[in-house]
């Protein structure tokens, strides 16, 4: 109540953050907390509306993987749909807070591609028509890391970016959380190049190991016998291609000095 309290106009985040840590301190709170906050989106009044739909998105970025499995039943997602249907609150729910959940919801699409039911949810709202185009989400929206992250994930492995993040996302300033946005978007790009890159690796040495193979495979019959002429053709390809490969594996190996189990493979 104290969170969404609508005759306060700005944002009570000691309260937004105290909220979230209950949703994390108590096993029903992931659970729970979508009930208590689609109740308070669908409020009458604007401003009550508008505080929940942060503390929601709040949690969404600080309350974890069972918090975002909730959200993305269709449960819970109904019960935001409503505030856009003509048929339910639609009607005399204000423009702002309308447009607000339709920024969440396509965020989501976004930020959860597994989630297909808020895919399907979204997609459904265009298709009728309530949804028009894709929203432009501003710059100082509070996005959160996509979940689940792999192993090793850099959200997990760089310490001081990851302290930064947590800093920045506490914040109330707008410059800060445009911050934590940028920083976000600049981690998960260093995620994909880091995996682009092991996923490189990978298919390299596949390609290498089978060519070597096959080389061995020839020159074990060539020891035994003379070799056809197509035999002998597809030998001197695949060692013109090992050739080639030789100094992409040579760099590969020089990337990955921080990798024992990839250096010695």
């Amino acid at each position: 109540d104290k969170a969404t309290d609508p005759s306060i106009p700005e944002e009570n985040w000691e309260c937004i953050q105290r909220f979230c840590d209950q949703v994390n301190a108590d096993t029903e709170g992931p659970s729970l907390a979508p009930r208590l906050l689609a109740h308070k989106i669908q409020s009458p009044q604007e401003m009550e509306a508008l505080h929940a739909l942060t503390v929601l998105e709040t949690c969404v970025n600080n309350c974890g993987e069972r918090f975002h499995h909730e959200i993305a039943k269709f449960r819970f997602l109904n019960e935001l749909i409503k505030v856009l249907s003509p048929k339910y609150y639609g009607t005399w729910s204000s423009e702002k807070v309308k447009s607000r959940v339709t920024e969440v919801i396509f965020s989501w699409t976004v930020w959860f591609p597994q989630e297909v039911k808020i895919r399907d949810a979204y997609q459904m709202l265009k298709k009728q028509g309530i949804v028009k185009e894709d929203p432009k989400v501003p710059e100082d929206k509070i996005l959160p890391p996509p979940s689940p992250r792999p192993q090793n994930s850099i959200f997990d492995t760089d310490e001081e970016k990851s302290k930064l993040l947590a800093r920045l996302l506490k914040s109330n300033h707008s410059e800060d959380l445009q911050a934590a946005n940028r920083l976000i978007k600049s981690m998960i790009k260093e995620e994909q190049e880091k995996s682009a890159k092991v996923s490189r690796r990978v298919n390299t040495i596949t390609e290498v190991s089978e060519n070597v193979k096959h080389m061995d495979e020839l020159l074990e019959n060539y020891k035994r016998q003379e070799l056809s002429k197509s035999d002998h053709e597809t030998l001197q390809t695949l060692f013109q291609r090992c050739e080639k490969l030789r100094p992409l594996l040579f760099r590969l190996a020089s990337e990955t000095v921080d990798d024992d189990e990839a250096l010695g493979k």
